[in-house]
């Protein structure tokens, strides 16, 4: 500076050097800039690896079922309605006991049929009494007709008399077993065993023959039937599930099923597929399949609601993942976040088939061995490097369905 001062300020020379040592200068600072930047930026932490839990994919034997609402049918069901008409004289029956086929219920005045039965029989006497004078005679006038002694007009009325005295004691028959019928129907009995209801009628009341009233109901409650309705879509299923192997038979070719109460609580005897019906109601697209379970607590009830769960078969190699693990896009699509080997999600899109006791049943889209993410969903995004914890199935089973899983319905 001070040989700067001592020149001139108009001299050229003067003020090239000073402007060549600023221009000098200038990219030497720049340099020292950007160099102290780098070094700033190379310096700087990387965020660590947000830890979820995951869950490993592997295929296993499974127990697949379908929960149906359905109703408890009686075996065999009685209305008891009068066959004749009268008054009723007494009740032989307890109460909601059980009772025999051919045990007497009520007694219906018998009196009147007595005594068309006894007139029926008097018939029946005086028609054989009057046939034995008729043969007699034809037999007389047989050998006399052959030797021309009597006339030939006179024998065929003979034999005409003979023959309708016959038919009158034919007659005679039929009225006394009618009247039997009646009068036995005055005493009204079992037509099967199982459990009476409650009284419906007292003694002194005036019945009728077949009316529409029933005067008790017996009810064969062991076994007992239940009836639900499956949908014509599901059996289609199962059928070629079971056609193509991948669902095997419980028991033979009887599926097996279970019952909840409507309480809740769960039916102790497990039950049969009985019957399918042949045909399909049209109105709801569904068809009747029939239980039958053994009843001998009679804890089942004709009229009960119950839900039934048929044993489809067993799936070998069945995909199942916890429901958290499970997102919907924007179009409502299931998909799960998924790693790949450098522990980076990725975006995997699925095929449900249903919801199952916590999990979901995956019928496409996962394979054996794929890590999930089920735990710490909304630290991950697709591209993002994290750092997984197994999760086990213990601890899955302790945590439970979150409030926020997806509803339990097939995709």
């Amino acid at each position: 500076m001070r040989v700067l001062s001592s020149l001139s300020p108009r001299s050229p020379w003067t003020l090239k050097t000073t402007t060549s040592l600023s221009l000098r200068l200038i990219p030497l600072a720049l340099l020292t800039l950007d160099l102290s930047g780098c070094k700033h930026k190379a310096e700087a932490p990387k965020p660590p690896a947000q830890t979820v839990g995951i869950y490993t994919v592997h295929p296993h034997p499974l127990k697949t079922s379908t929960s149906l609402p359905g109703r408890v049918e009686a075996f065999e069901q009685a209305q008891v309605r009068p066959q004749v008409g009268g008054v009723i004289l007494k009740r032989t029956f307890e109460q909601g006991t059980d009772v025999k086929a051919g045990q007497l219920l009520y007694v219906i005045n018998p009196a009147p049929f007595k005594a068309s039965y006894d007139q029926a029989k008097a018939q029946l006497l005086h028609a054989e009494a009057a046939a034995l004078s008729i043969r007699a005679q034809l037999d007389r006038y047989r050998p006399l007709a052959a030797a021309h002694a009597v006339s030939k007009q006179d024998y065929d009325n003979t034999l005409s008399s003979a023959r309708q005295a016959e038919a009158d004691i034919a007659q005679a028959k039929a009225n006394l077993d009618s009247a039997a019928v009646n009068l036995d129907w005055t005493q009204v009995r079992s037509p099967i065993d199982g459990r009476i209801g409650r009284m419906l009628v007292t003694p002194g009341t005036l019945v009728t023959a077949g009316q529409t009233t029933a005067i008790a109901t017996v009810t064969r409650m062991d076994p007992i039937y239940v009836d639900v309705n499956l949908a014509t879509s599901d059996m289609l299923r199962l059928r070629r599930e079971f056609a193509s192997g991948k669902l095997e038979k419980v028991s033979g070719n009887a599926a097996a099923v279970e019952l909840t109460l409507e309480d809740g609580s769960h039916y102790d005897k497990a039950g049969q597929l009985r019957l399918t019906e042949v045909t399909v109601d049209p109105a709801t697209g569904t068809m009747i399949v029939r239980a039958e379970f053994p009843n001998s607590d009679r804890l089942l009830m004709p009229g009960m609601y119950v839900h039934a769960e048929v044993a489809e078969g067993v799936d070998p190699k069945a995909i199942t993942i916890p429901q958290p693990a499970l997102q919907r896009d924007s179009k409502g699509d299931p998909f799960v976040y998924a790693l790949d080997g450098d522990n980076k999600v990725t975006m995997r899109f699925v095929q449900l088939d249903r919801a199952l006791d916590g999990d979901w049943v995956v019928m496409g889209g996962l394979n054996d061995g794929d890590r999930i993410i089920v735990e710490g969903l909304q630290k991950a995004h697709p591209g993002a490097v994290v750092k997984p914890v197994e999760k086990s199935a213990d601890d899955k089973a302790k945590e439970g369905k979150p409030a926020d899983a997806q509803p339990a319905h097939a995709g």
